[in-house]
């Protein structure tokens, strides 16, 4: 099996193998991937930090060996926690523009490696250790409200269907990157992530950073957002946004309309 790494701003990867085919999300600077399965000019490929699938234009891949992959892939990765910041490619004398939540694996003293490819960043370094090392309910719950404060850099990114950045995001790649900053893994789509944490009972039980999400007549889950407190919400739809919610849902005032129906809220952490 081959492997890879993004070495590119963002690379789009969508459902089929052509550049007219959906996106379906996005692999930004840094994140690693299995490649599964060549067609042409085409790469299938699989992320490792969420372990997404679809397609890459092979052009846009960086091969990485297995041993490195593992090194990479076992390696602290702090993320950049700047909208956008260059980054240095000392080998190739090159600058190369990361967006916000990209990878940085293995990084020590501003400096860290990919292969034969030796980086510099000087930029802002996302600090999930909060969470990491929150012992008691108090110590959680603040540090759950920093979660609150990622969530805000991404205010007004306008909606992007499969987007993951600060430049065009979708609901669920907002929650995920938003947790990404905390260094904890959520899965790609809202359905998935629905999948993931503790169900509370009522929203009034609910606490910033926890995820509610939201149906359509079927039951299906379609749509999640990052609780602000107990009736309030941020997230994509439009554009990264915040609006109020109650037990029937989110209500847009802009519109004086519920716009979508609630389903279940759940903590992750």
């Amino acid at each position: 099996m081959d492997f890879g790494i993004c070495l590119q701003s963002v690379i789009p990867l969508r459902i089929g193998a052509s550049h007219q085919s959906e996106m379906v999300t996005q692999v930004l600077f840094g994140e690693l991937y299995r490649i599964l399965e060549k067609e042409g000019n085409w790469l299938r490929v699989q992320l490792a930090y969420d372990r997404y699938e679809g397609w890459m234009d092979a052009r846009q891949s960086f091969p990485l060996d297995e041993e490195e992959y593992i090194r990479l892939f076992n390696a602290d990765t702090p993320v950049s926690l700047d909208l956008v910041q260059l980054l240095s490619n000392e080998t190739r004398k090159s600058i190369i523009p990361v967006l916000l939540g990209s990878s940085l694996p293995g990084i020590e003293g501003h400096r860290f490696s990919v292969a034969k490819e030796q980086f510099s960043f000087d930029g802002l370094v996302a600090d999930g250790r909060a969470l990491e090392t929150a012992l008691t309910k108090q110590e959680r719950q603040k540090a759950k409200q920093t979660l609150i404060d990622d969530a805000m850099l991404y205010l007004n990114a306008p909606y992007l269907w499969g987007g993951r950045s600060p430049f065009g995001i979708d609901c669920s790649g907002f929650t995920q990157m938003v947790y990404k900053l905390k260094k904890i893994k959520l899965l790609r789509d809202a359905a998935q992530q629905a999948t993931l944490g503790d169900p509370l009972n009522f929203i009034s039980e609910s606490e910033p950073g926890d995820l509610a999400f939201f149906d359509d007549p079927e039951g299906n889950i379609i749509h999640v957002g990052l609780m602000m407190d107990k009736s309030r919400i941020i997230h994509a739809s439009g554009k990264v946004r915040i609006d109020m919610i109650d037990h029937e849902g989110i209500f847009n005032e802009e519109e004086r309309k519920y716009t979508h129906k609630l389903r279940v809220i759940k903590r992750m952490i």
